[in-house]
């Protein structure tokens, strides 16, 4: 099968990528299952008090403390339950030879990942519950305020603090492919802070590329994965691609789109804590952190709930880039070349089945993205004819 050629019609999935990524995604209706188990057996047991009340002694008496012990623990039971899963899917990655990762390295990643995960939510948890504190009455609306101020600042931080803790990033050396790329971006009207290489065959024989940051920290990343084995032109298309999220000003929207989600979930939340203390005498304040599970499970339900339609909206947005790409390439052949490749190199489907790509997948299916640019093609064609 080649690789670089072939058409939405003539390319199929390997028997191989169907199981890959059906495991991939039994693995994470598996996570969901078992993170929804966690917090209703804390919540039904009463378990959730027990540890509230442990933090407290532990902290002697000091609330925020004993928040951050709270958290703390939450976060070390979780992480022991879901281990095995997480290794399993460390090993699916060998199996199919998509990974390059050490087992040590794997447990390194955890232990950080873990570690970087404890401070961020002892940050979103310990602001939340001052809120709480401060402002009983319409503490949901403060802190979606809040919340929303940090998601960007976090979109802005990461590049910068988040990515590299992980993965090492340096200056991208080939003059050439750089001057091409920034031009690109300057065409799309976006500045670009710097064009980087991401030592992605570390850890993995995936390829990608991305537009990441905000303001003064966007750049563009490339995986050495894909500056090893794509032509500069497959690498120009796939980053207009990038730069078609950025044209569409999908970005702000995606933030604006959060912004009424995580509404609604505050007012949930909100619902649920005055429900749980004032009928059901779960709690006896809003402030008693020990109702953070139920704040959990309402954020869970709730993402599951709106999971289709935020994924139908992406595929949206991944289409308006798709169509951006196609008109600021001056073929569509490299974008066609670099998607049968990426399919192959990441063991993605091209054909998922329609339920499989309407609730799990966030871009349409290879084979429809494809089969997107040879209709433009074609159109392209009948016109300068």
């Amino acid at each position: 099968m080649s690789t670089a050629a072939g058409t939405a019609s003539t390319l199929t999935d390997s028997p191989e990528a169907r199981r890959y990524n059906r495991i991939r995604r039994w693995l994470g209706v598996a996570d969901f299952a078992l993170s929804l188990i966690f917090v209703l057996v804390l919540l039904v047991t009463g378990w959730n008090g027990t540890l509230r009340d442990l933090a407290m002694h532990g902290a002697y008496e000091h609330y925020t403390l004993a928040v951050f012990l709270y958290v703390l623990m939450l976060m070390l039971i979780g992480k022991v339950l879901g281990l095995g899963l997480e290794y399993y899917g460390f090993r699916v990655e060998h199996r199919y030879n998509l990974s390059n990762q050490k087992l040590r390295g794997w447990l390194w990643d955890e232990a950080k990942g873990f570690l970087v995960g404890l401070a961020l939510a002892s940050i979103v948890v310990e602001l939340l519950y001052f809120i709480i504190r401060e402002f009983p009455q319409n503490w949901w609306l403060i802190a979606w305020a809040a919340f929303l101020g940090l998601f960007v600042l976090m979109a802005q931080l990461a590049p910068v603090v988040l990515f590299p803790i992980f993965y090492k990033f340096e200056p991208l050396d080939n003059a050439e492919l750089k001057s091409r790329l920034v031009g690109l971006s300057e065409r799309a009207g976006t500045r670009i802070r710097g064009v980087y290489k991401w030592n992605l065959s570390e850890k993995s024989k995936k390829a990608n590329a991305a537009l990441t940051g905000l303001g003064s920290t966007r750049r563009i990343i490339l995986a050495d994965t894909l500056l090893e084995q794509y032509s500069a032109d497959e690498i120009e298309a796939v980053l207009a691609h990038e730069l078609g999220h950025h044209v569409h000003r999908h970005i702000l929207k995606s933030i604006a789109v959060q912004a009424g989600v995580t509404l609604v979930g505050f007012w949930a939340a909100n619902w649920a804590l005055h429900y749980a203390v004032e009928r059901t005498h779960w709690f006896v304040t809003v402030s008693d952190f020990a109702n953070l599970p139920l704040l959990v499970l309402v954020s869970t339900l709730l993402s599951f709930v709106l999971l289709p339609a935020l994924n139908a909206y992406s595929r949206y947005n991944e289409r308006q880039a798709d169509r951006y790409a196609f008109q600021s390439i001056a073929s569509v052949e490299p974008f066609i070349s670099s998607m049968n490749k990426l399919a192959d190199q990441n063991l993605a489907e091209r054909s998922p089945a329609r339920w499989v790509e309407w609730f799990f997948q966030s871009h349409p299916a290879i084979a429809r993205r494809v089969a997107a640019a040879e209709a433009w093609a074609r159109t392209q064609t009948s016109r300068n004819r």
